[in-house]
């Protein structure tokens, strides 16, 4: 077992930098996504983040139930104003039963695109929707279009984008402040703020990045980052995950 553990690390380490990630990053940077129609990069098909950034966004231990994960944090850790960290805590503590997803809630954005389900981004010349398979949200997203004035409380906020190249970037504001940001408490106030960028890096990968800003709660604007990945197996489709009558079923199991 040692010897095999060694021989790994030595073909690693004569690997080609890039060869153990997703893709180096010249190959990401060369690649052309396809087009659709209407000329605009084509993002259509069904995707999911594989980490464990659901459970904590920073760096965690497994415990019962949790797999460890890295943090997807660009810096490593949120930058949390000294006088939200007990809030925070106050979450964490109560996570099992004041966690959204725990009642069934749409979880917000960003949470929603690295829930443990996939999703679908359907595509036209004017809008991109996101069809969630969790709780069948439905995300529309305007292309070249204005908020409209506020201040408005919506579970998933406004997204309105544009592209930038082979990116689509997203906008969203009018946020309500009951989501949370993973099972662990991260959170925010009504005054939160998400930029998001999609781009296609290769032909099942969608790299995925989301600069947060929230002026209650942040000392400053910090960024995820994540790969999603297509799902190629056949037959792919999105399914049912009824959360509302799960739940309502494990309270009269509890009766």
């Amino acid at each position: 077992m040692a010897q095999y553990r060694l021989l790994r690390i030595i073909v690693l380490l004569m690997l080609p930098l890039g060869v153990t990630g997703q893709e180096s990053g010249s190959d990401a940077s060369a690649y052309r996504a396809p087009r659709t129609d209407s000329g605009a990069p084509d993002l259509r098909g069904i995707w999911q983040a594989v980490n464990s950034a659901v459970w904590n966004l920073e760096a965690h231990p497994a415990e019962l139930g949790v797999p460890a994960g890295r943090s997807v944090v660009v810096d490593g850790e949120i930058p949390y104003l000294p006088a939200a960290l007990a809030k925070r805590r106050e979450n964490y503590e109560n996570r099992l039963t004041e966690d959204p997803e725990a009642n069934c809630f749409m979880v917000g954005v960003p949470r929603a695109n690295y829930m443990p389900y996939p999703f679908q981004l359907v595509q036209t010349e004017d809008q991109v929707t996101i069809l969630y398979e969790y709780v069948h949200a439905v995300r529309p997203i305007y292309i070249d279009s204005e908020h409209p004035p506020g201040p408005i409380q919506w579970w998933m906020g406004d997204s309105r984008a544009h592209w930038e190249g082979d990116t689509l970037v997203v906008d969203v504001v009018h946020f309500t402040d009951q989501t949370w940001l993973d099972r662990s408490g991260n959170y925010h106030s009504d005054a939160l703020r998400v930029v998001e960028r999609y781009t296609r890096t290769g032909p099942d990968h969608l790299l995925y990045e989301a600069t947060i800003e929230d002026p209650n709660v942040y000392s400053r604007p910090w960024q995820i980052r994540m790969p999603l990945y297509r799902r190629v197996e056949q037959h792919a489709e999105l399914l049912d995950y009824e959360c509302y009558a799960f739940l309502e079923e494990a309270r009269d199991a509890a009766e």
